[in-house]
């Protein structure tokens, strides 16, 4: 990760807080992040949520959510997820699609187009964000 969304950015209102910004700010893994929420900018305990966008061609690289869950909702696009010990299964989603990781699933996620991004609300079961991804290395 490599920025951070500004504490002024976040309105709290006694026990409901807002983010009413769609800045793309933060980066990571070959994914850039909207404005979302976590931990350090709201305070949840067990949820993280933002929205991803993946550029034209690019690729999340190979990597593995340790102890906790990911849905997505595709917006905008189509992307080719390989996942498995080794990286073997192939799978296909486009807008319209929801998807569910499991903890611990190895996965490497494709934008399958060159010229339209990815859009997806991303939410995770883990308040901590990226603290609790791991990279994972292709298998040879």
């Amino acid at each position: 990760m490599t920025d951070r969304i500004p504490e002024s950015v976040v309105e709290k209102h006694d026990g409901i807080s807002t983010i009413r910004t769609g800045m793309e700010l933060r980066h990571w893994n070959g994914i850039e992040y909207k404005s979302g929420m976590w931990a350090e900018n709201v305070g949840s305990k067990a949820l993280s949520m933002n929205v991803a966008r993946i550029p034209p061609g690019g690729i999340a690289y190979a990597h593995i959510h340790v102890g906790f869950e990911v849905m997505l909702y595709i917006l905008e696009g189509r992307v080719r997820h390989e996942f498995g010990p080794r990286l073997e299964h192939v799978l296909e989603n486009k807008a319209g699609d929801f998807i569910f990781i499991e903890p611990g699933v190895p996965h490497e996620v494709f934008n399958m187009s060159e010229t339209d991004p990815v859009v997806a609300v991303v939410a995770r079961s883990d308040a901590r964000e990226w603290e609790n991804i791991v990279d994972f290395e292709r298998p040879s």
